[in-house]
């Protein structure tokens, strides 16, 4: 374990809960760790290849921001099927006429490959529908029996509604009782980061006492995303005044790969920042994770350490954020 000479430590390895596990990627390397049904310990590990090393220029600030983003939902999703599969809703079930007809037509890789497209264009489409796409249409509606309200008006409104509808979103998935137990492994996944960030051996009992909220979580990410296209849409429509519902769902759009890379270079700063204003702005997401995390068990918390221990690097410090 690698001691941090009483500096203060923050390291780029991050994680994702999954279904009953955990994946933790690092510089290098990114690993799956599982309890499967007997109460083992499955692990994966592979070696990570950015596209950024072929293609420099999607390295830079701005654009890194949606290349990572999309790289990370990519492994995500992957890493999700891959932990779905140690638990089958039905064993006895019998595959379906489609399920057939994939597996006939399209070999195993190729079938992963559709799926997890197929799994990621959804997910994509569906937060843009919730968290964009649905704001405007019931700004619009909303005010369509109000015509003589002023734009800045509908864009508070708008602002106000995005974040509603997120703050609805993730109270629903906490009441969830499959949910629950995979934000207890996001619990887990957060409580272990700080416990090697704080230079302490990865044990149990070390990891259960940290907190489990962390200000480089991905739900704070994302509703930093939702404020950052509040101020940027409101810029943009301060300037060129729009009320059609549809122009404005495409300005929306077009802004979101910028809103994105945005915000990426603001959780980097964030994340290496221990200035008052940085607390401040991470407050937010931080009480949001109230909602994304749950405390967990130690077997939990033994597939975080795991997970986590797959991924350190050789060399003391590569991993500094």
């Amino acid at each position: 374990m690698a001691e941090h000479n009483g500096k203060t430590f923050r390291t780029s390895i991050g994680g994702q809960a999954l279904i009953e596990g955990i994946l933790m990627r690092g510089p290098e390397k990114q690993a799956i760790v599982v309890r499967d049904q007997n109460g083992e310990l499955v692990e994966k590990v592979e070696e990570l290849h950015l596209i950024k090393e072929k293609h420099p220029v999607l390295g830079w600030p701005l654009i890194r921001g949606t290349v990572n983003f999309l790289d990370s939902m990519v492994r995500g999703v992957k890493a999700l099927m891959y932990s779905a599969d140690f638990y089958p809703e039905d064993a006895a079930a019998q595959p379906s006429k489609l399920d057939l007809w994939l597996e006939k037509h399209l070999s195993s890789k190729k079938l992963e490959g559709a799926l997890v497209t197929v799994a990621t264009v959804l997910g994509v489409g569906m937060s843009l529908l919730l968290f964009m796409v649905l704001p405007t249409f019931l700004t619009g509606g909303i005010l369509h029996f109000f015509p003589g309200f002023p734009l800045w008006g509908r864009n508070v409104v708008e602002g106000l509604l995005k974040i509603v509808i997120f703050l609805a979103y993730l109270i629903a998935c906490s009441k969830m009782k499959d949910i629950y137990r995979v934000f207890q492994y996001h619990g887990a996944e957060h409580k272990t980061i700080f416990c090697y960030e704080a230079g302490l051996p990865l044990t149990v009992e070390n990891v259960r006492i940290q907190p489990r909220h962390h200000p480089r979580c991905g739900t704070s990410f994302l509703f930093v995303v939702i404020f950052v296209s509040i101020l940027a849409s409101s810029v943009v429509f301060g300037v060129w005044p729009v009320t059609n519902v549809w122009l404005r769902t495409l300005v929306h759009l077009l802004l979101l790969p910028l809103v994105v890379g945005v915000t990426y270079e603001f959780n980097r700063w964030v994340g290496r920042s221990d200035s008052a204003l940085a607390h401040v702005l991470t407050a937010p997401g931080m009480w949001m994770q109230n909602f994304t995390t749950n405390e967990p068990d130690d077997s939990m918390i033994e597939c975080a350490i795991r997970s986590l221990e797959l991924v350190l690097p050789d060399k003391k410090g590569q991993d500094a954020w």
